[in-house]
């Protein structure tokens, strides 16, 4: 009688358990599910779960950058800098979060905070393609053709089956006078892409950092190309 009174009571208490630890979810079973989410572009659930996930492990960086990048990728700039700004408060040489705050700042607009972030995380990480590659954005934006090809070339050496910096490379010299190799920029783009040779695809560029105005060139840059 007593031993069924104690497995009894041993049942239940593990049933408790079960009942408290599936009712509490853990930091990674919220970040898990916010990335479920954002795969889905269910930014409002997702950013939730993952602010959830910070709260319970504040001094997780990894996960303050996830939250930073979906607020990022769901529009909220300035909640994505906050959170951003959070880690590097906590490590100022975290490259993820320097290469996530200069794509942010490059999108906003503010191009020379996004070169001076870009710049701080390449010399950090000099084999990091991300940061050449926004520089070179950037810095074509700010009309510095010659750092602009310097940073093109270096994020394709890097990266060279990425075709993304051959694009930037593509326009850098078509707004920088030598349409010759702008064409040839771009031909390389379009060995890595095919589908670059379609004017509709070009609109997939804004989620490669491109400006709307760097787009219209990549469209004359194609154009001139496939008319040679």
């Amino acid at each position: 009688m007593r031993n069924s009174l104690i497995s009894g009571l041993v049942i239940s208490s593990s049933l408790w358990l079960a009942t408290s630890v599936a009712a509490a979810p853990s930091a990674s079973e919220y970040r898990q599910l916010g990335l479920a989410y954002r795969t889905q572009a269910r930014y409002s659930e997702a950013i939730a779960a993952l602010q959830q996930a910070v709260e319970l492990e504040p001094n997780n960086l990894s996960g303050r950058i996830t939250l930073g990048w979906t607020q990022h990728l769901a529009g909220q700039e300035t909640a994505a800098m906050e959170s951003l700004f959070q880690v590097l408060y906590r490590d100022p040489q975290s490259v993820p979060a320097l290469n996530a705050l200069g794509i942010v700042y490059l999108v906003q607009g503010d191009l020379n905070s996004a070169v001076l972030t870009h710049t701080w995380a390449a010399w950090l990480e000099p084999d990091n393609e991300i940061p050449y590659y926004n520089l070179s954005l950037a810095t074509h934006r700010l009309r510095e053709y010659g750092w602009a090809s310097l940073a093109a070339h270096r994020a394709a050496a890097l990266e060279p089956d990425n075709s993304h910096p051959w694009v930037a490379l593509a326009i850098i010299n078509w707004d920088g006078g030598d349409r010759a190799a702008a064409t040839k920029a771009y031909e390389q783009a379009l060995a890595l892409n095919g589908n670059y040779g379609d004017r509709a695809f070009l609109s997939y560029l804004q989620e490669a950092g491109f400006s709307a105005a760097q787009i219209q060139v990549a469209e004359q840059v194609l154009s001139a190309t496939v008319s040679r």
